[in-house]
């Protein structure tokens, strides 16, 4: 009898577990969820979040293998993110366990690829459940809401695009010297000096260049030596003597040839040219060269040089016959200016008769207006008479860029690569339409490879942008003063900064009112919002939607826009 009661008594016990391990899987709740941050926030184009769970004690079954899944769900379209699994403690997987008895923690994490009108959605899990084979679904919770979306104002299409540079020079200087040789000692200017080629085509060349219209004589300039030998106080008084004859050489020469137009005249003179001796020693056969250089750099003292050199008897007669005689001499130097053709000039040519103009011309006058399209029948005209020079292909290329013809630019960027595989103009535009697209891996390659030109800059820091590296973007920006700049310092909260940036855009467009307003929301300034905000609308009224949508100006009423 008592055999029969225990018995009975344990099958009931059996009963009794086996209820509590087949009971179904409770409904989650809402607050059982904390989404970072809230609302979502966009990094770069994407859309990451993390959903952190407290389960209480006896929520999930022992037995339950749970699968939860963030959806993000807007007016017509919704991302799904990546599965989490959540087990009781029986169950065999590879998912986060919760405890029975003292519940637990769990980690959900969310990323999506940005989809514009994420900005107004919300955030829920769906939850799956596997309780010993028997598959059934609970109820979704919502766990967030909304999506900051500022990071996606970041735009390829804003960035400038790199031009192939114009040589042109509307004023080519040009230098010419010849030099005058004195015998030891003296210091008179003779006529076997001043007769030989390099003087005769001195002087010529300063004849032609007072009578050209475009030339202009810019400077005249005497330098006088004395070799170093002797005292240095007879050096200085010869030096000194030959640059005064020299110069007054030059002037009586000036006013024989009927020169009265030329820069300053200036004239100047060095006692012991002892660099100029090193000098023509280092380029020298003398045997025992290095022997003198060594005394050159042992001795600082000129007097103590001179005579530690003297003493080198077997080589100072080799000096006196080839070194000493190079360093009596003046130079005089002319520097001539070649004017070329004003700008005006210029213009009245392309538009007369573009034929009479040299390609870096052509290339200048499109410097000339910021008129795009103006701009692009230049760059048209540079490739029709010069259609061998790359730079005409990505300059025309760059105005279709910024006329919004991607297809067009993308061509004549590929054309003006295949001309000059070492452009790195064409390297880096062809790196925009790649980060236009979206191919950011290509884009990384070349932009990277055309460092060094000025536009490179902007076009790297869009590309950290979009990756969500907001401190590598703003090293890539350094000083610039652009919309994309701005945005990388709004996004940095270093918002001094984005207004000194955004106030010192020289052609502020809708995008740098429309940041100016974000900087206001963040800063509560509502005159700042209101008032960029209108003027974001007047230039571009399809920022209106955007930023009604916009969770940076969920705060103001923006109905009046």
């Amino acid at each position: 009898m008592t055999y029969r009661l225990s018995y009975a008594a344990l099958a009931t016990l059996v009963a009794v577990g086996l209820a509590g391990c087949s009971k179904k899987q409770g409904n989650f709740e809402s607050r059982f969820f904390t989404t970072v941050p809230t609302p979502v926030e966009s990094v770069g184009e994407s859309v990451p979040a993390t959903v952190n769970g407290s389960l209480p004690a006896k929520f999930i079954q022992k037995n339950a293998k749970v699968t939860a899944t963030p959806v993000l769900q807007w007016a017509d379209g919704q991302a799904t993110g990546q599965p989490v699994i959540i087990q009781g403690e029986n169950v065999r997987a590879n998912g986060q366990m919760v405890s029975y008895k003292e519940g637990g923690q769990v980690v959900i994490p969310y990323n999506a690829a940005y989809q514009p009108g994420m900005e107004k959605s919300e955030l829920f899990l769906d939850f799956n459940v596997d309780q010993n084979g028997k598959l059934y679904t609970l109820p979704r919770v919502k766990v967030g809401y909304g999506v900051v979306s500022t990071s996606t104002l970041a735009s390829a299409a804003t960035v400038v695009p790199a031009t192939a540079p114009d040589n042109f020079q509307k004023v080519i200087s040009e230098k010419y010297s010849a030099d005058i040789h004195f015998l030891i000692n003296q210091a008179n200017v003779r006529s076997s000096q001043t007769s030989k080629a390099d003087y005769i085509d001195l002087n010529k060349k300063l004849i032609e260049a007072s009578k050209a219209p475009n030339q202009e004589i810019a400077a005249l300039t005497v330098n006088s030596y004395a070799s170093p030998e002797g005292s240095y106080e007879f050096n200085e008084q010869l030096a000194q003597k030959r640059e005064q004859n020299t110069a007054s050489y030059l002037e009586n020469q000036l006013k024989k040839d009927k020169i009265t137009e030329f820069g300053e005249l200036t004239s100047s003179f060095t006692p012991e040219d002892w660099e100029g001796f090193q000098e023509l020693v280092e380029k020298s056969n003398i045997q025992d060269k290095e022997l003198i250089l060594g005394v050159l750099r042992m001795y600082k003292d000129p007097v103590q040089r001179e005579k530690e050199i003297r003493n080198l008897s077997s080589v100072f007669n080799e000096l006196a016959d080839q070194i000493l005689p190079q360093l009596r001499y003046s130079r005089v130097m002319a520097t001539i200016n070649v004017i070329g053709k004003s700008d005006q000039e210029l213009l009245d040519l392309y538009n007369n008769d573009p034929a009479k103009l040299t390609n870096d011309e052509l290339l200048y006058v499109a410097t000339l207006t910021d008129d795009n399209a103006r701009k692009m029948a230049v760059y048209k005209k540079a490739i029709e008479l010069f259609p061998n020079d790359y730079r005409g292909y990505n300059n025309l290329g760059m105005t279709e860029y910024v006329a919004g013809d991607y297809s067009s630019a993308a061509g004549m960027f590929r054309k003006a690569l295949s001309m000059n595989p070492q452009s790195k103009e064409a390297e880096m535009n062809l790196g925009l339409i790649d980060l236009l697209e979206g191919r950011y891996s290509s884009a990384n390659e070349q932009i990277g490879r055309a460092a060094g030109i000025p536009e490179a800059a902007d076009a790297l820091g869009v590309y950290y942008l979009t990756q969500g590296e907001t401190s590598k973007a703003l090293n890539a920006f350094g000083s610039a003063k652009t919309n994309n700049a701005a945005l990388a310092q709004i996004l940095a909260k270093d918002y001094p900064a984005a207004r000194n940036t955004l106030s010192a855009i020289a052609n502020p467009d809708a995008t740098t009112y429309y940041l100016t307003a974000i900087l206001g929301a963040r800063q509560n300034n509502e005159n700042m919002v209101m008032s960029n905000l209108r003027q974001a609308v007047r230039l571009n009224p399809e920022l209106l939607t955007r930023a009604k949508n916009d969770l940076e100006f969920a705060s103001y009423n923006l109905s009046y826009l």
